[in-house]
């Protein structure tokens, strides 16, 4: 018998049988689709048992992304929430406190995660564009004692996705992991969209991460893979999250046949961000051209839109989109369009106009 008459709202919709599939799916880089070549390399792949350490592929992968991140070792995962889950809770003990601001994904999207699986809370921090300062985190750690609780760790999310996919900029990132670790504090990088923040800043991944104890990368957004995520640290906290990953049931078999996308990506899908980037861009000034329409400026691949100003909802107008075959998402009242791999800058200019019809009506 299931416990709450809610369940169904947890569970995911089938798509509308009266309206057409998406022709331009601007609702996340989420929806991207192996392409012809990945799947290829996917079928010729390698394979033994992961969890038995007998798949090259995989360890193949998780070398090549301890390098890439500049740490000593990796470990494939099937989520990247998962990485957060794991590293919180490879670095938090119960009672313990987290320290990010308040619109990251593990505080906004995975379901009270880090009090369930840890025990940890969060101080959720203020801030622009999904970025706390370093004078927030320096007036948010408190004493050591035996009254308040024990803060842990730092954790940023990169890009900062209800930030309006904002970059961090590596002097910040830099200041934020040294006042952390001054004050005895472990610090974490939520990596979904790491290479998108690489490419956009001109700045190597390993460089962006290099004062985090734990970092992870997904590989199912803007690199186009179906399933996976890396998460790299120390041997001995890699050694700590294989434990978790264990008992969360991350533990795979012939694993190899997913990394091999995961590795076709890295070779295939980072330079290419940037057309995403400029995708977003030119969408962005299109949308900015409509009266009404707040746009915030896109850093990389996401564009956060404000339609209320015509009179139209950001839910009314992804509706109506919908009917066209076109997707959009929306996140606290705005709408969001997200450029990757799948979606042509004449996709993007089809889109525009169909937005700008809809607001004209």
């Amino acid at each position: 018998m299931v416990a709450t008459d809610t369940a169904l709202a947890y569970t995911p919709r089938r798509p509308d049988p009266r309206l057409p599939p998406p022709r331009i799916n601007l609702y996340s880089d989420t929806q991207t689709k192996p392409s012809p070549a990945m799947k290829a390399a996917m079928m010729a792949a390698e394979v033994g048992d992961e969890q038995h350490g007998d798949d090259p592929t995989v360890w193949a992968l998780c070398d090549r992304m301890a390098a890439l991140l500049g740490k000593e070792a990796a470990v494939f995962l099937p989520s990247g929430t998962m990485c957060n889950q794991i590293a919180i809770r490879v670095h938090c003990r119960p009672g313990d406190e987290i320290i990010a601001h308040e619109t990251a994904h593990i505080v906004t999207s995975e379901h009270g995660g880090p009090w369930a699986n840890a025990g940890a809370g969060v101080r959720a921090l203020k801030g622009e564009r999904g970025m706390f300062s370093a004078e927030a985190l320096r007036a948010a750690i408190t004493p050591k004692g035996r009254y308040a609780a024990n803060q842990a760790l730092v954790e940023v999310e990169q890009t900062a996705n209800i930030g309006g996919g904002a970059v961090w900029p590596k002097a910040l990132l830099d200041e934020i992991a040294a006042i952390a670790h001054d004050a005895g504090l472990a610090t974490h990088m939520d990596g979904a969209r790491l290479m998108n923040a690489a490419v956009a800043a001109g700045v190597t991944a390993a460089e962006l991460c290099a004062g985090y104890d734990s970092v992870w990368l997904d590989f199912t957004k803007g690199l186009g893979a179906p399933l996976g995520a890396v998460l790299a640290g120390s041997a001995a906290f890699i050694d700590q999250a294989w434990r978790w990953k264990q008992r969360m049931g991350g533990s795979m078999r012939q694993a190899g046949i997913c990394a091999a996308a995961c590795l076709y990506a890295l070779d295939h899908n980072v330079a290419r961000l940037a057309d995403d980037h400029a995708n977003a861009k030119a969408l962005a000034r299109a949308l900015a051209q409509i009266e009404g329409v707040a746009v915030q400026e896109p850093e990389t691949n996401l564009v956060f839109f404000d339609p209320s100003g015509t009179g139209i909802s950001a839910a009314a107008l992804a509706a109506k989109l919908a009917e066209q075959g076109i997707w959009i998402s929306v996140l606290n009242g705005r709408a969001r369009a997200c450029t990757h791999l799948d979606v042509t800058a004449a996709m993007v200019e089809e889109a525009a106009a169909a937005i700008r019809a809809i607001l004209a009506r």
